[in-house]
């Protein structure tokens, strides 16, 4: 607890140091939104087959669905936390051109995954749910983390990635690979992260470190690294694994590397550290000295709740999802009041990072960039988003300027070429998915 404290109150002074790294939005990027094309840095050509680069005006928004009622024991109220397509879900589902299925975390206090089938998105120019069509149950929700290593101790607002991969290495089966973390996770209550478990939801195995890392920049998103690259950049590494977490303990920007548990046993045993490769880290306020290197426009308040490998025939796109602090940033109360001695009342609980505003914000990365650091041509924090997509337009449930909590996580469908997003708290507290399509 020492620790925290003091960790705290160095962020804070930070904060009136500093002004939250980069606390104001330039003129080119007035904390506003829409498409914003960045200048693209130089380096080699995308490897792995792509040889452009995704840009926002790819992503066509084809609708939302809405979620199922409560099973297993849990629901979807307070959902969100992870997602993963799941190729050869519902196979005798519908033939309505949705193939597939998706496993999801519900309840945020239960952390408990189902997976439901995936109906015809809808457009609603009105944003009216009853137009939206609901997904099913498939597999009711079940507790896949609980006993597996000391996953069951961690019960402070916990972070849950999630993605699925056909058999890898020696495997016989594909897997449903998690990890997990909270929001404080100091010595005395750190424990091994990573995990899977089958596509029916029991055989669960793990937990495991992510070698050498900070444990604030590993434990939330994970998404699939598509074969090609993989093979060329990170061999035998196909599974994308990182956090953002407030304040930039985690790294100030996204964190991202590769790891392929399978490489060290199926499974691996117990506790076992998982090699890893660095594709995209940020200097974090914890473990590094300033002058820091950190993400363009980095706000301390930001949340990257999600992640994807995006790739349409020969080009691609690393994309992070969440929701960007603009204007101006500091640590204390929504109304601007900065936390410092005499120290404020907070009647509401409200002490944190806060901005002027808050935008749901998709990161667009050059997967070229990624492969650099991969073979030591970059240093992890170089890489920038070339591109920016904001995404309120289409969110059902933002109601003023500083709401936090945008969007949650994302998913990808390579195969069809489709992107799904959950957005918390819509459907009488129940999250909805949205979904786009990357035009041909």
């Amino acid at each position: 607890m020492a620790r925290a404290v003091a960790v705290g109150v160095f962020l804070v002074c930070l904060a009136v140091l500093v002004g939250c790294g980069a606390a104001a939005i330039p003129p080119t990027d007035p904390g506003g939104g829409g498409q914003q094309p960045g200048p693209q840095p130089p380096g080699p050509q995308p490897p792995g087959g792509e040889t452009g680069l995704l840009q926002p005006s790819d992503l066509q928004y084809i609708g939302a669905f809405r979620l199922p009622g409560p099973s297993g024991g849990s629901d979807w109220t307070w959902s969100g936390d992870a997602m993963a397509y799941y190729p050869d879900g519902d196979a005798d589902g519908p033939d309505d051109g949705f193939p597939g299925s998706i496993f999801g975390i519900g309840h945020d206090w239960h952390k408990m995954v189902s997976e439901i089938s995936i109906p015809v998105p809808v457009v609603s120019p009105t944003k009216s749910l009853v137009e939206l069509n609901t997904a099913e149950t498939l597999q009711p929700f079940a507790d896949v983390h609980s006993d597996v290593g000391r996953l069951g101790v961690l019960n402070e607002m916990l972070r849950v990635g999630m993605e699925y991969l056909p058999p890898q290495g020696s495997q016989a089966t594909g897997k449903l690979y998690l990890c997990f973390g909270q929001h404080l996770q100091e010595d005395v209550e750190r424990v091994a992260s990573h995990m899977w478990c089958e596509p029916d939801l029991t055989g669960s195995r793990g937990a495991w470190w992510v070698d050498g890392r900070n444990i604030y920049s590993v434990n939330d998103y994970m998404f699939e690294i598509p074969q090609g690259w993989a093979d060329l950049n990170t061999p035998g590494m196909r599974l994308a694994t990182g956090r953002y977490r407030d304040g930039g303990w985690s790294g100030q920007g996204p964190s991202l590397l590769a790891i392929g548990p399978w490489n060290q046993g199926d499974p691996p045993p117990n506790e076992a550290v998982l090699e890893a490769t660095p594709l995209l880290l940020y200097d974090s306020t914890a473990t590094d000295e300033p002058p820091y290197n950190t993400m363009d426009h980095y706000h301390h308040s930001d949340e990257w709740t999600g992640g994807a490998w995006l790739t349409s025939g020969d080009r691609a796109a690393v994309i992070f999802v969440g929701t960007k602090g603009t204007g101006e940033c500091w640590y204390g109360l929504p109304d601007g009041t900065v936390w410092e001695e005499p120290y404020p009342e907070d009647p509401l609980n409200q002490r944190g990072w806060w901005s002027t505003g808050f935008v749901g914000r998709m990161l667009f990365y050059d997967p070229s960039d990624l492969a650099a650091v991969a073979r030591g041509q970059m240093q992890p924090w170089e890489p920038q988003p070339y591109a920016t997509m904001d995404l309120d337009e289409v969110l059902y449930n933002v109601t003023g300027a500083q709401q936090k909590h945008h969007v949650a996580a994302c998913a990808f469908d390579r195969g069809h070429g489709r992107l799904f997003l959950f957005e918390r708290l819509v459907d009488e507290e129940r999250s909805i998915v949205h979904v786009w399509h990357i035009a041909a």
